[in-house]
């Protein structure tokens, strides 16, 4: 039986996967894991995937109304970071879903991609 938490819950996650959904939000999301824990200016964010001011600031808006990033600001700067924590959770979500509750996918067919340490070497374990 599903509860009015539950429902919730599962819009709230579906509004993330929408936000994510646009390919320019996914790639700023993309940038700002890879800048973390302590992120990115916008400046920086502009120049690495050459997203025009205005767009930048509205896919960043959409992300942040979702949670999905977090900003603070130091002196003039606007410093972006990805937020795990809210990542962490729709990972969790789908890892119950498909892998704990439903059987849809064994947990042992889950392969975690880790980069090595040197280079773009690439080495890959079994959950």
């Amino acid at each position: 039986m599903t509860t009015p938490e539950d429902t919730e819950r599962v819009i709230r996650y579906a509004d993330m996967f929408a936000a994510m959904g646009a390919e320019p939000r996914l790639r700023i999301m993309q940038l700002l894991l890879t800048a973390h824990p302590q992120g990115l200016v916008v400046g920086d964010i502009q120049e690495e995937l050459g997203i025009p001011a205005s767009t930048l600031s509205h896919h960043l808006d959409k992300l942040k109304n979702e949670e999905l990033v977090n900003v603070r600001r130091e002196g003039t700067f606007l410093w972006y970071t990805a937020n795990t924590e809210a990542l962490q959770e729709l990972l969790n979500f789908l890892y119950a879903e498909c892998c704990t509750r439903n059987k849809a996918v064994k947990p042992g067919d889950l392969v975690l991609i880790v980069q090595a340490s040197k280079g773009s070497q690439v080495s890959s374990k079994v959950l």
